[in-house]
């Protein structure tokens, strides 16, 4: 049974171990020995990312959440704003983003065992770096999952509030290596990186292009001191869609103002290429997720409410693994501000919902 005192205890626990993207070591070595104390097979792969198995009988089902925070996420200290809701202090963010889908996690497990009976074998991915670009689930051991479902713990609002359709998302990181010169003394010597960058820039996809595809120049970097022609500078940008042809046409069009570029500056050397980080979705009525989630929210009283959303989560890399994956609600709002909180009845719908699957023929 899940228990309410229980899972709010747990996520005080979790939220008081600090573990900004980056420095995620406590945090994953206590998630580790909580799941090993309920008897799972838990390790962490060469990534960091803690996973681990519950044996059962049909299909398995992969539970994921994340184990990182955004700053300022260091000595978070939870206040309560009436019985149901937890919220931070005002000088931090609270973690419910993502500890809330951690707890639920542990919750759903630990009520699982309880209460016996069958149930699906249940894989378990927490990952790292989350937050900065899904580097845990982009680098995970998936030669340990078998599960080709999963439910994302990692959305705000209730368990009924569903990521339905997902951007694809590229990046890029481009670096112009120019020469550096005296700037008063022999300018015409050098090949000026900052400039050079600045006409790639001018060039590249920016704002919002149309109701679906965004383009955005994130970072602009180089130089050391003024008077000296800079022989280097760094552009990081990315580019997004929930059209797949428009993101690759995107891509394709920034690959071609690179090389233009390149042409006309022969004697600098730009460096840099646009990749594919994880691929965006939508969900369809047939889609695996779908047909196991869905049923299981009505039965409960909730109707699915899919929705488009402009960021993407560990969803979108698990399912360019061929994991099926759906991003439910667990309970957060203002995720990544000082304002953030948690309401608890929904956080533990989260769980109700998220067993319930678990218990599904």
């Amino acid at each position: 049974m899940i228990t309410r005192d229980r899972i709010v205890q747990t996520f005080l626990d979790l939220v008081a171990i600090d573990s900004p993207s980056g420095e995620e070591d406590r945090i994953a070595a206590e998630l580790e020995h909580r799941l090993r104390a309920l008897g799972l097979q838990a390790a962490q792969d060469a990534a960091g990312n803690v996973l681990a198995r519950l044996e059962g009988t049909g299909e398995p089902v992969l539970l994921s959440a994340h184990m990182d925070t955004v700053e300022p996420g260091r000595g978070i200290r939870p206040t309560w704003d009436g019985p149901d809701i937890i919220r931070s202090d005002g000088t931090t963010i609270l973690g419910a983003d993502n500890k809330a889908g951690c707890a639920v996690i542990l919750e759903v497990i630990q009520s699982l065992l309880e209460a016996g009976g069958p149930h699906r074998p249940v894989e378990v991915a927490i990952s790292r770096g989350e937050e900065v670009g899904l580097i845990g689930a982009a680098n995970m051991d998936y030669s340990r999952i078998t599960a080709r479902v999963a439910i994302v713990i990692d959305s705000g609002g209730p368990p009924s509030s569903i990521q339905g359709q997902a951007p694809y998302h590229y990046t890029y990181d481009i670096e112009v290596h120019g020469r550096s010169a005296h700037a008063g003394l022999e300018p015409e010597k050098g090949i000026p990186a900052i400039t050079i960058a600045a006409e790639i820039v001018s060039g590249l996809p920016q704002g919002r292009l149309d109701p679906e595809t965004t383009g955005n120049v994130g970072v602009i970097r180089g130089g050391l001191v003024r008077n000296a022609v800079p022989d280097s500078c760094l552009v990081q940008g990315e580019l997004r869609s929930m059209v797949q042809e428009r993101a690759e046409t995107l891509a394709t069009r920034v690959a071609v103002h690179l090389d233009e570029v390149r042409r006309r500056h022969p004697g600098a050397r730009i460096e840099g290429a646009v990749r594919l980080a994880y691929p965006g979705y939508r969900l369809e009525p047939d889609d695996p997720a779908v047909r196991l989630l869905y049923p299981v929210l009505r039965s409960l009283g909730f109707e699915p409410n899919p929705h488009p959303v402009g960021g993407g989560t560990d969803g979108n890399v698990f399912r360019g693994h061929g994991i099926a994956s759906v991003v439910i609600g667990r309970g957060g709002y203002n995720q990544h501000t000082r304002e953030e909180y948690l309401v608890i009845p929904e956080m533990l719908d989260c769980a109700r919902v998220v067993e319930a699957c678990l218990r599904a023929p």
